[in-house]
């Protein structure tokens, strides 16, 4: 099975008529993807790889009712957006725009709790069930995702987007499949965290363990240790925990808005430590966790 979204979800594409956003909507298109329709204020009636446009969401929804948007559009239009897809009923919004204003985004995340909605993102390259469906630009084109990803029992929660499909390759290449593998986003306020989509995929019968792929900085990670320690979910989690040098080299730049370490908040040995105190095996090494995942894996079975 899958978490979020699957091969019957039918997604809207907001700011489809920009030149990632077409890029990425042929992408899915031709993985199988159902993009019914998009959005760009001021452009409808236009066709974008087959897929019709409108001037609002209101007017999308009207002719071809959907469960998920991917929203790329430029940060300060971010908030319209997601309030627009949100207050006409959608329920899954992926953001893949980088460096929202983050008073925005607080707003946008509370609106999605009143509206029992899911955000994921910003700065969030999507989702993919693999061999259902593809949620955003994670992975590329159609031919690369197949290549690099394949159903299975192994759900991916990755602060980095590109780390997601790098995942989910190696787990394929040593012939383990994924249900869900999820780009959360690695702006310093997103939407859905480890703790929000870990027990969706605990709640997934079909799932028997889930990666996680985590930076310094933030206190993301911290939080999943006390979730694990107060729940003590029977699904296994093996983690990984980039960016080691951070500890060792204060000032140097890692890529995303959300790596920022302050004093001991956010060094990766803590998190290290607290993953290991809760019960969450830490791979050492990234070509580690394929054979880590066996082992629970198969635990949990035995």
């Amino acid at each position: 099975m899958a978490i979020l979204a699957d091969e019957k979800t039918r997604i809207i594409v907001q700011g489809i008529t920009g030149r990632e956003a077409a890029s990425f909507t042929k992408d899915s298109l031709d993985y199988g993807a159902r993009i019914v329709a998009g959005v760009t204020p001021g452009k409808g009636g236009r066709s974008i790889h087959g897929v019709p446009v409108y001037d609002t969401v209101e007017q999308a929804l009207e002719e071809h009712p959907a469960d998920a948007s991917v929203i790329s559009v430029p940060p300060a239009f971010v908030k319209d957006a997601a309030y627009e897809a949100l207050l006409n009923g959608v329920r899954l919004l992926v953001i893949v725009t980088e460096r929202a204003p983050r008073r925005d985004v607080a707003e946008i995340v509370a609106l999605a709790r009143e509206k029992e909605a899911t955000i994921v993102g910003p700065n969030s390259l999507g989702l993919i069930s693999p061999g259902k469906t593809k949620v955003g630009m994670v992975g590329g084109p159609a031919a690369d995702v197949r290549k690099a990803y394949m159903p299975g029992p192994v759900g991916i929660v990755s602060r980095s987007g590109g780390m997601t499909t790098e995942i989910a390759n190696l787990l394929t290449q040593n012939s383990i499949g994924q249900s869900t593998a999820i780009s959360i986003g690695g702006d310093p306020l997103v939407g859905s965290t480890f703790c929000d989509l870990i027990p969706l995929f605990e709640k997934d019968s079909e799932t028997k363990a889930v990666v996680v792929f985590a930076e310094p900085g933030g206190t993301m990670e911290e939080r999943l240790a006390e979730y694990i320690t107060a729940t003590h979910p029977k699904l296994p989690i093996i983690a990984f925990v980039a960016g080691r040098f951070v500890d060792e080299m204060p000032g140097v730049r890692f890529g995303h808005a959300a790596v920022i370490v302050e004093g001991d908040r956010g060094r990766t040995k803590e998190k290290i430590r607290l993953f290991q105190e809760a019960g969450i095996v830490v791979a050492q090494e990234f070509s580690e966790i394929a054979e880590l995942v066996k082992t629970v894996v198969r635990d949990r079975d035995s």
